[in-house]
């Protein structure tokens, strides 16, 4: 914490972000279905959005000329708390009740979430993202995997930091992907079990499942105790709507991961 820096000035103040807005219904009809309260809305002579939840406001200006919401660059906030899985379950639950289901694809949207995860993000119809993230979340990440791992173990979670923390699902499968292929001969059948696992849960969220029914055939073919198999869907969101030990060829399931 800093120290006060002139007469008057105390530690104790409020910084709420101002992000771009290209559409005031559609921002107003997505803050509203996941229950933001409304607290200012105005349209002329220029565009001014306030929002509260819970404990936290978020607040939108009209979006500059050229702006580009499909870059999902323009604004963010950062929500630190104290139990990030509550939210991310509140928020789904919102969706479910206000769509029909939870909004995993596209924009708006909300991203997937793990069990033990510290972070998950909120991308609304301008593009702006909203992250909401453990307060004892790790200060440091090791992209490259853990330095405590080794081998393919290493590379799963070198994916689940690229999934979990830079929302880039195409690099985590590209690690993996590679991973697999240099490891998956010689890695104990778990971390192979693992590594497969989370390669379904990314190509079908990617909606790239080319390789979807040669990873299941794999996947189901490894000797595995239950406790092993119990373990492997733990680590995973969904694992149920995935049915990883399914063996079959046909179209996959909408896995709805973000649920």
């Amino acid at each position: 914490m800093g120290e006060a820096v002139g007469i008057g000035v105390r530690a104790n103040e409020t910084a709420v972000p101002v992000m771009p807005c290209v559409s005031v219904d559609e921002t107003l009809e997505f803050y509203q279905a996941l229950g933001f309260a409304v607290i200012h809305e105005q349209r002329r002579p220029y565009v001014y959005l306030a929002f509260e939840w819970s404990g936290f406001q978020l607040h939108f200006g009209a979006a500059p000329k050229g702006f580009d919401p499909t870059t999902e660059d323009g604004g963010g906030c950062l929500v630190v708390v104290d139990d990030v899985a509550a939210y991310h379950a509140e928020f789904t639950r919102a969706m479910r009740a206000a769509y029909g289901k939870v909004l995993a694809k596209g924009r708006p949207r909300i991203t997937r979430f793990r069990p033990g995860a510290s972070r998950f993000t909120l991308v609304d119809p301008a593009g702006n993202g909203i992250i909401f993230i453990q307060r004892d979340e790790p200060k440091e990440l090791e992209y490259g995997g853990a330095k405590s791992l080794t081998g393919l173990a290493k590379a799963v979670d070198n994916a689940r930091i690229f999934a979990e923390f830079k929302n880039d699902d195409r690099t985590a499968l590209r690690v993996l992907t590679t991973a697999l292929r240099k490891h998956g001969d010689t890695a104990p059948a778990p971390e192979v079990a693992a590594a497969l696992a989370t390669l379904i849960e990314l190509a079908t969220a990617l909606e790239e499942t080319g390789q979807v029914a040669e990873w299941r055939e794999r996947l189901a073919a490894l000797d595995l105790t239950d406790a092993e198999q119990r373990e492997v869907e733990a680590g995973l969101r969904g694992a149920a709507d995935l049915d990883l030990w399914r063996t079959t060829t046909g179209p996959d399931p909408d896995p709805d991961p973000a649920s």
